[in-house]
């Protein structure tokens, strides 16, 4: 439906007006063309619209000229065919990153958190230069001349494609020109391109395309397979987004996960523990008072019973407060952001804070080959010349004159002039390769060789080639013929060896000179030389040349006639040569017990010779080696579906997967993820660099993308980028993933100790001397100490090699040990043997006065201040202890490698003596003698000497203990229904959010009875006179009247203490919450 006003007005460009029907094709038309490929889209193309001539028709644009740049006429594409821009992923918001850490099990707000998730967020990395034509936008050919096209970072295909106007002239974005040229229809920009349409799917533009993209998810939770042709499966596809689909949960990581159930077992715990002291205590006060004494309850007493309860019920909560792990979550952050940091030194540039200790427990990479094991750049190793094998580059005196001559001249000359080798970007670099990667091996094979490939080049430059035999697939051989002054010419040829040796008649012998070249002496040489070099993993390349004599010129197109009875010069062997580190880098992964598997494109022999130079397969191993055929063949039935049985069989020994795409790459991830074989379920870490390596990056526990070779798909799909592309950063990435998992249960292994005895020795004090030894204030510096300070000291520690020597701890390893329970229970009997030593006998001891059942208003005793400071050194040289939790004796081992550790223990000594000796009442406080400070010490110093005696006990003989902080097993998850567009959910979070509601509720009571005592205290001042000489409750309750006072309170100077102490601790708001406000009822009630 060609619009007539095209002929009123210039045809490349279009009148005013404001809908699509001034276009004789929709966006949606388009769309649906550009997803056909070959001969069907040419078939659409002719019947539909009649040829490519007619859509430029259509879309009133001259096939010469273009458009004609109308700003008017360009506004309106804009607004018909949207912007060639593909809108980045919308950022998550600060207040929406703050909900989220409200998520957490502990509701701690981490700010540091946010504002390092959202600047990874809005980050964007750099682009590299690039030599290569880069299509913009999807087209049609309209005009193309030996136009081959890389379509590798759209398909996975490594072979250039060829387009003509009769097979194949769809045009797609982000695919690369590699050889011709062409011109173009632009059909499809930004959003409606191929490219844009896959970015969409990713979650790239939020918006109504988004939202149609997350409905098209399979059942393993990752987007459809990128792949925008119309196939069956598409239309299956297409069906089923019409329906609702059942998306299984995946755990957020595997630390969090373990994290996360621990977490709430310890709460529910505490509670328990918060629940019996409160109980305990009220009918301990009950039964005393109403049984024992005999006492009844008299109205005019009801405000003394309700402060006792008070007093009971801020207790319980300090026990509540005392038993949460409130720190975990501030130092999984301060390890995470502290390893992010110094990862990107490391090349790894982590987009998802929880993929660095996920990495950590990896136990399978699925690796590509080029770019990342090898150099990406192809390099002569080999070569056969003058009846010469050199395993390395020859000397070049070795070689005689004329024979270099033609090498040099053969390769300068019969080469593509836009392949070169230019010097390094920066000192000490390789030099680059730019253009073809064969043809680039070559020349440089000419520079390895003392030889000036472009002063050949100067000397004869491309206008005087005189006939060029392009290199093609049906050819594959290259070459150049030149006209020789006197008339004859020279033909230069290079190709495959197989084509090159079966054309050529004559060899040159080490003299130079040529020889006869049998079919017996090219059978010889196949075994002798090209089957090594073959069985190396190397391509070979032959060098040949045929002189024409003068008079007669050939007829050139007889093409026949023209290749063949050549002279050979050389055969060359060239490889993607090894990365030399990665070697090492491998051999470090299989001995932390991580299988690494090589996933490439190409050919299984290469694949193979690659493998066994890496150490990917090693000698008498068992193993296997797969081309993507055969591996289809054997892990799907009859209907061509998946079965993971079959999958199982295969994977434990697979190695090598060869001429494999994409997809097969994406089975193969999902296959070994959702694998139960085996002692333990899998974590897999996969690189990829191609467009269609979306999905198994996203997949994959943990997906790298390369910095520089990758796509931006790729990117945006993987949770770190490498920015070197090498395979090196990998196992540097696996090191730091380790040592944050440690850090946490280092961490975890000090604050667990510290929680055990404070909850303890609060219940135990609180149930047998109706008080807690350590006071609401004195506990939020311990509770200081134990989160904020340790986060900072054993979250920084840095990484050794030693942490490659172990195996990976896995995705259902228990997060604590039984080593590390020795170490909690073992600490924990000394730590509370000493406490309720100094608690019951300490006065004798120091012969001091007993702190034990003093007056409520009375000032602090040395008794509980020793007890109080004793407690806090052991925490102190606890937490050199608390650096080792593999059995090592040695806890001083690099401890000045972490100057923030040596910083947190000093400056928190520091910190007790000020607090002890100036303290005073606020901290409930009295300053001690020299004498007693050194016996606190060295009790404290005693925690090292106790830790040497535990590590003494082996674990066999302590059986009993047992395992916590289990990861999610496979029969934990439960298909549930999940809503539109939530991605992940952790499993124990269900659980956990009904137990925050519970938290809400009881903080609202507690907030409610704050109020309610106020209130009463109010009316409580207003109506009764402060008694006199009432130095207890206990004594004022054997005084029962009363005397009327009229004076308001006054706010005292222990309220502005409790809140200078509160402020800096902020960071917790729930436990500063508890604590404070239990306080301020104490205080307000009392003072």
């Amino acid at each position: 439906m060609t619009n007539n006003s095209a002929d009123h007005h210039p045809g490349n460009s279009v009148a005013e007006g404001s809908h699509e029907g001034d276009f004789g094709c929709s966006v949606v038309d388009l769309r649906s063309l550009m997803e056909l490929r070959s001969s069907e889209a040419v078939t659409r193309i002719n019947d539909t619209y009649g040829g490519v001539q007619n859509i430029c028709k259509r879309l009133k644009t001259s096939p010469v000229e273009g458009l004609s740049g109308n700003p008017a006429d360009l506004e309106k594409r804009r607004q018909v065919f949207g912007q060639n821009f593909i809108p980045p992923k919308k950022a998550k918001t600060f207040l929406q990153l703050v909900w989220e850490a409200l998520q957490d099990v502990t509701l701690i707000i981490l700010e540091i958190a946010a504002i390092i998730s959202l600047g990874l967020s809005f980050y964007h990395p750099p682009g590299g230069d690039n030599e290569r034509d880069l299509l913009p936008a999807d087209g049609i050919l309209i005009q193309g001349n030996d136009l081959k096209i890389d379509e590798s970072s759209l398909t996975g295909e490594s072979d250039h494609v060829k387009k003509s106007l009769e097979k194949d002239p769809m045009l797609l974005s982000g695919t690369h020109v590699m050889e011709g040229s062409g011109r173009m229809v632009v059909t499809a920009v930004g959003i409606n391109s191929q490219t844009g349409i896959i970015f969409t799917l990713l979650g790239a533009g939020e918006g109504e395309e988004e939202k149609k993209a997350k409905k098209a998810k399979t059942q393993d939770g990752v987007a459809l397979e990128i792949q925008p042709l119309k196939s069956q499966e598409g239309v299956e596809n297409e069906e089923k987004e019409k329906k609702k689909v059942k998306v299984p949960k995946k755990e957020k990581s595997v630390l969090q996960g373990k994290l996360t159930r621990l977490a709430v077992q310890i709460g529910k715990a505490g509670l328990i523990m918060s629940a019996i002291t409160v109980i305990i205590l009220v009918l301990y006060f009950v039964i005393d008072t109403f049984g024992v004494q005999g006492r009844s309850w008299l109205a005019e007493c009801t405000p003394i019973y309700i402060q006792y309860f008070v007093k009971f019920f801020i207790i319980g909560v300090t026990v509540l407060v005392v038993a949460v792990p409130e720190g975990l979550p501030l130092a999984v952050t301060i390890s995470l952001a502290y390893s992010v940091k110094k990862m990107m030194k490391d090349n790894n540039l982590v987009r998802h804070l929880d993929a660095c200790e996920t990495m950590g427990n990896a136990t399978a990479i699925c690796s590509d080959k080029t770019g990342t094991l090898t150099m990406n750049r192809m390099t002569v190793v080999q070569a056969y010349v003058g009846d010469t094998h050199y395993r390395q580059i020859p000397d070049p005196e070795a070689i005689i004159p004329k024979i270099l001559d033609l090498i040099v001249n053969g390769v300068a000359i019969n080469s593509a002039y836009t392949s070169k080798i230019l010097p390094p970007e920066k000192e000490g670099g390789l030099p680059r390769q730019v253009g073809n990667k064969t043809e680039c091996s070559l020349l440089g094979f000419v520079l390895d060789l003392k030889q000036d490939y472009q002063a050949v080049r100067s000397e004869v430059p491309e206008e005087k080639l005189y006939k060029v035999y392009t290199f093609n697939s049906v050819r594959k051989s290259m070459s150049t013929v030149l006209k020789n002054p006197d008339g004859s010419f020279r033909m230069y040829s290079k190709g495959a060896s197989e084509i090159i040796l079966r054309k050529c008649t004559k060899i040159l012998d080490k003299n130079g000179e040529a020889r006869v070249f049998k079919v017996k002496d090219r059978d010889e040489m196949v075994k002798k030389v090209i089957e090594p070099m073959a069985c190396h993993g190397l391509r070979t390349i032959s060098l040949a040349f045929r002189d024409f004599p003068a008079g007669v010129e050939p007829d050139w197109d007889s093409e026949n006639e023209i290749l063949t009875d050549l002279t050979s010069i050389a055969v060359v062997g060239i490889e993607d040569p090894v990365r030399p580190e990665v070697p090492e880098a491998i051999q470090k992964c299989q001995r932390a017990g991580i299988t690494v598997r090589m996933v490439t494109g190409d050919n299984i022999n290469t694949a193979r010779a690659i493998a066994t130079k890496c150490g990917i397969l090693l000698p008498g191993e068992d193993f296997l080696c797969l081309e993507g055929k055969e591996f289809n063949r054997l892990i799907r039935n009859e209907k061509g579906e998946v079965e993971q049985e079959q999958l199982d069989k295969i994977w434990p020994k697979l190695r090598v997967l060869a001429r494999s795409s994409p997809t097969d790459k994406h089975t193969l991830v999902k296959g070994i993820i959702d694998s139960t074989v085996g002692e333990q379920r899998q974590v897999v870490a996969v690189t990829g660099d191609g467009t269609n390596d979306g999905p198994a990056l996203k997949k994959a526990d943990v997906g790298f993308a390369m910095g520089i070779a990758g796509t931006d798909v790729a990117k945006e799909a993987s949770d770190i980028i490498l920015t070197d592309d090498n395979f090196t950063s990998i196992v540097k990435a696996v090191m730091w993933g380790r040592n944050v998992y440690d850090s946490i249960s280092k961490f975890l292994q000090f604050q667990l100790t510290v929680n055990i005895v404070a909850v303890i020795v609060a219940f135990t004090g609180a149930c047998i001397t109706q008080d807690s030894p350590l006071k609401a204030v004195q506990m939020l510096w311990v509770n200081l100490i134990m989160d904020t300070f340790a986060s900072l000291a054993l979250a920084t520690e840095p990484p050794s090699e030693s942490l490659l020597l172990r195996r990976p701890y896995g995705r259902n390893k228990p997060l604590i040990s039984r080593t590390m329970m020795k170490n909690i229970l073992g600490h924990g009997v000394y730590q509370l043997t000493i406490i309720f030593t100094l608690l019951f006998a300490g006065e004798k001891f120091f012969d001091i006065d007993s702190g034990r059942n003093t007056p409520l208003h009375s000032p602090p005793t040395e008794h509980y201040t020793i007890v109080f400071n004793t407690f806090v050194m052991m925490q102190l040289f606890n937490e050199i202890n608390a650096r080792k939790i593999h059995g090592e004796r040695n806890v001083f081992e690099a401890i000045f490698r972490n100057p923030i550790f040596c910083t947190v223990v000093l400056g928190t000594f520091v910190s007790q003596i000020i607090i002890v000796e100036f303290g005073g009442k606020p901290f409930s406080c009295s300053g001690l003698t020299l004498s007693q400070w050194f016996w606190c010490i060295f009790i404290g110093v005693g925690e090292l000497l106790w830790g040497q005696l535990i590590c003494s006990i082996p674990n066999n003989q302590l059986k009993f203990l047992k395992e916590a902080g289990h990861g999610t097993t496979k029969e934990d998850i439960q298909d549930e229904e999940l809503p539109e567009g939530l991605d992940e959910i952790d499993h124990a979070e269900m659980e956990l959010r009904r137990g925050q509601i519970l938290w809400f509720r009881g903080l609202n009571r507690i907030q409610t009875q704050i109020k309610v005592v106020n209130a009463f205290r109010s009316s409580l001042y207003e109506g009764l006179e402060k008694p006199e000489s009432r130095s207890s409750i206990h004594n004022f309750m054997t005084h029962p009247e009363f005397i009327l006072e009229e004076d308001e309170p006054q706010t005292s100077f222990v309220d502005t203490i409790c809140i200078l102490v509160c402020l800096p601790y902020s960071r917790v708001p729930l436990k500063v919450h508890l604590i404070c406000n239990c306080i301020w009822i104490l205080f307000k009630l009392y003072v």
